[in-house]
């Protein structure tokens, strides 16, 4: 069976389109399943700005599908992983909303955090939605939820729940490196992992000072021993002195 998504039966005005070509301005005929296409005018080679790829990001057939894909579409491919990571996680904690809730945010001031830090958002959002996966086999295991735990039983969960959606080799080692001492940071880490400790910090503080808000100079102090980013930092004096 033919994706619908890509069969023209079902195709309906606007599926077919121009585009401005980035480079000399010549319009460029698209068809919505076209994932690229070269300015006639010019030869750039440039992406479709209207496909929809979200399937791609976790289908194993994706190539069979939709052609080989080109480095552009390859690193979209990587980005749009975090919304398949955050289906898991919810599906992995069920009716745990205190928890699911906690990941969700974690990733929201991940987001803007990575974006400022310019990071790598697929690894960044996958580790946020996913640094605290270990607490419940802690709780089974130890009768703790203590971080030690947590990092020693995250990184085979995250593991286990990225294979399953196609993530790269290389991805998954960061993000599974990341939550392993996600509560510890080290002298040598990542920019990736510096944002994901920065918004579950940011978090965490959110929650403890929301109703009981710090004065100025100690939270000042605060922000600035214990954030690890530049964003961190201003996001954190943006969110907590409100």
């Amino acid at each position: 069976m033919k994706c619908p998504g890509q069969d023209t039966q079902y195709w309906r005005s606007g599926a077919i389109f121009e585009v401005d070509c980035p480079k000399c301005g010549q319009a460029v005929e698209f068809f919505k399943d076209d994932t690229s296409r070269k300015c006639g005018n010019c030869g750039h080679r440039f992406v479709n700005p209207e496909m929809d790829f979200g399937c791609a990001a976790y289908c194993q057939f994706a190539e069979q599908c939709i052609g080989n894909l080109p480095p552009e579409l390859l690193a979209q491919k990587d980005d749009l992983l975090k919304d398949r990571v955050a289906i898991e996680m919810k599906r992995y904690f069920k009716n745990d909303f205190r928890r699911i809730g906690h990941a969700t945010r974690v990733a929201r001031y991940a987001e803007r955090i990575g974006k400022r830090e310019k990071g790598n958002m697929a690894v960044i959002l996958s580790a946020a939605y996913l640094h605290d996966i270990g607490i419940l086999e802690a709780q089974k295991k130890y009768n703790s939820t203590a971080a030690e735990y947590q990092e020693k039983e995250g990184p085979l969960i995250a593991k286990s729940i990225l294979s399953k959606l196609g993530a790269n080799e290389e991805l998954i080692d960061e993000v599974c490196e990341i939550i392993s001492h996600h509560h510890h940071p080290g002298t040598d880490d990542s920019i990736n992992f510096k944002v994901v400790y920065d918004s579950d910090l940011l978090e965490n503080l959110d929650e403890k000072y929301k109703d009981n808000p710090m004065d100025h100079r100690q939270l000042e102090d605060l922000i600035n021993q214990s954030f690890l980013t530049t964003s961190g930092r201003e996001i954190a004096r943006e969110v907590l002195s409100n």
